[in-house]
């Protein structure tokens, strides 16, 4: 597929990048290369092949399901200027 300079305009206006006349046909011409290049990929046949979801063949760690509160709320908030019961104090922000 190639790209024309006024298709190549819109996209970078659109993308909010400035591109000048002058680059507008090097802009064109690498854009094409890369549509051609992806069109490509439709060529390989991929029948039978699973998706993945990452390059390794491993599967992912999962954690327990659970709620918890951490349990060490003064730990956390022993950094806050001001708190109190474990929690943080912060001034009304709400008339």
């Amino acid at each position: 597929m190639a790209l024309d300079q006024a298709t190549v305009a819109r996209i970078a206006n659109l993308a909010r990048i400035k591109v000048t006349d002058d680059e507008l046909q090097a802009w064109a011409t690498d854009l094409s290369a890369i549509i051609t290049f992806v069109e490509h990929l439709d060529e390989v046949n991929v029948d039978g092949v699973e998706p993945m979801t990452g390059v390794g063949d491993f599967p992912l760690p999962l954690r327990a399901d659970k709620v918890s509160d951490g349990g060490y709320a003064e730990v956390v908030t022993s950094n806050a200027p001001e708190g109190a019961l474990g929690f943080y104090t912060v001034p009304k922000v709400v008339e």
